[in-house]
């Protein structure tokens, strides 16, 4: 019995210090990993209203052991090891109006432009956008066929051949295949396929016309990998609850729900596009939810959609951005993803191409928007003439970069070296990772790139320079943002 006794009494110091020594080595792994930003330098990037910065490296710093921050203090938290959606990608739109702007350029100016988007030494976008047929950024209104053409006989891409694709191709040429991502969204079908035989002014879909309309989709697809442009996927309908005096189609929740589950979706099957991607919704955040909860709840349409498109354009009525919907997707339904597909400031003004809220609008949409789940970003028109167009129902807004073709100048406005702070160093399959503020006046988001490299990005909408501290698990560095301006900080 007492020999038992000491065996037992031998086993529990036994399994105690295994235990002990399994915590001290935890503890030491994990201050290990909070201190290793201790010592290194960083680098800094800045935008910055009423200077010369844009996108200009203004100086390092190195991190120090941090202390508790006072209430007093503003300071921006990074947690590397809470790790969340993967980064898909940022990019814009290859509309006919941009193409056609593009073709009116010299060759050197074409150049210049396509670099600055898509150049690792530039933007860096990898992602493009364009619409099936006509939207209002297109000359006219137009489609593939022949109005009437129930069977698609007629179905031809000639008239995005002139401007459109040759314009894809030389983005193309700089991304490379393995990052690209085109996706392409329809405005309207043809008029004869709608209730209302206009492609304008919103209308319906007649469902006679269902499966035409479907097998359109994959028409296009087939049509676009024949010019060698690889589709990623598309969206099912671009602002499905939107009359337009352009293009447009309405959709309610439960219509694009039986679309996708009964047509779209065994059609792409059929075709052998299961690795295309459909995306839902494309539309604003206020609705975004009941959207998700419709189509989403439903498990034969559901199989189909890869995710759910969004704009910012609900604020048209007033009130603030309604990013918590995004992450009320994000937790009910965390195996879809959620893709930014539309984004400009409306009412153009040749006056303002410098007007700093504009950039601001991307930096705090971009910024909310990856921290609320989104995997990534497309702007809406990469190039807008002088007008802010060309646009056939005289819906003109700002683009990133006009170019006066009167001139031959490109105009680069702030907008453009906003997106840049997160396309430039934010890489595809990077993951985002836990960023709070300790003050509403600083907005940030991080990422960690595949090489383990964390992006922070910061953004200060204030009338005032903000000091504040960076902290790292147990790291620190104090740092001051100018008023009015986007940081990104390399560590």
């Amino acid at each position: 019995m007492i020999k038992r006794l000491i065996v037992v009494i031998i086993l529990m110091i036994t399994i105690l210090s295994c235990q002990r020594h399994k915590e001290e080595h935890l503890v030491h792994q994990t201050d290990n990993k909070q201190k290793t930003y201790l010592n290194q330098k960083l680098k800094l990037y800045t935008t910055a209203e009423g200077t010369d910065l844009k996108l200009t490296e203004t100086g390092a710093g190195t991190f120090q052991n941090t202390t508790q921050p006072l209430e007093t203090e503003i300071a921006v938290f990074v947690n590397p090891e809470k790790s969340f959606q993967e980064f898909l990608g940022i990019g814009g739109a290859i509309t006919d109006a941009a193409a056609e702007v593009f073709a009116k350029l010299s060759k050197d100016k074409q150049e210049e432009l396509i670099d600055a988007y898509f150049s690792v030494a530039g933007n860096n976008y990898n992602i493009i956008r364009t619409s099936i047929h006509s939207c209002d950024f297109s000359p006219y209104s137009f489609t593939y066929i022949e109005e009437g053409d129930k069977e698609l006989k007629t179905f031809s891409i000639d008239h995005d051949k002139e401007f459109r694709i040759p314009m894809i191709k030389k983005a193309m040429n700089l991304i490379g295949d393995n990052d690209l991502v085109f996706y392409a969204s329809p405005w309207s079908p043809p008029a004869f396929m709608k209730s209302n035989r206009n492609m304008l002014q919103g209308g319906k879909l007649l469902p006679e016309y269902y499966q035409t309309w479907a097998d359109y989709y994959v028409k296009f697809i087939q049509a676009y990998e024949k010019e060698s442009i690889p589709v990623w996927g598309v969206t099912i309908q671009n602002e499905p609850m939107a009359k337009q005096r352009w293009e447009s189609c309405i959709y309610t929740a439960e219509e694009e729900r039986d679309f996708l589950k009964n047509y779209l979706g065994p059609t792409f099957d059929k075709a052998g596009f299961n690795d295309k991607k459909i995306v839902v919704w494309d539309h604003n955040r206020d609705l975004i939810s009941h959207r998700a909860n419709t189509i989403f709840e439903d498990p034969e349409a559901a199989k189909y959609a890869w995710g759910i498109g969004l704009h910012w354009y609900e604020t048209w009525t007033g009130g603030e951005p309604k990013y918590d919907n995004l992450s009320n997707i994000n937790e009910s339904f965390p195996e879809k993803k959620i893709l930014f597909t539309e984004g400009c400031q409306e009412k153009f003004d040749s006056n303002h191409y410098y007007r700093w809220s504009n950039a601001e609008r991307y930096g705090s949409s971009m910024i909310n928007d990856f921290n609320n789940g989104t995997v990534g970003w497309t702007d809406w028109n990469i190039l807008l003439d002088e007008t802010g167009g060309p646009n056939h129902v005289n819906n003109l807004c700002f683009a990133p970069v006009h170019a006066d073709t009167r001139t031959n100048e490109l105009i680069f406005t702030p907008s453009y070296y906003y997106i840049g702070h997160f396309s430039r160093f934010i890489e595809q399959g990077a993951h985002r990772i836990s960023t709070t503020t300790s003050r509403s006046t600083l907005e940030s988001t991080s990422f960690r790139n595949v090489d383990g490299e964390i992006v922070t990005v910061v953004l200060n909408r204030t009338d005032v320079a903000i000091t504040y501290k960076l902290i790292v698990g147990k790291s620190e560095v104090i740092l001051e943002i100018p008023k009015h301006a986007i940081q990104t900080i390399i560590y």
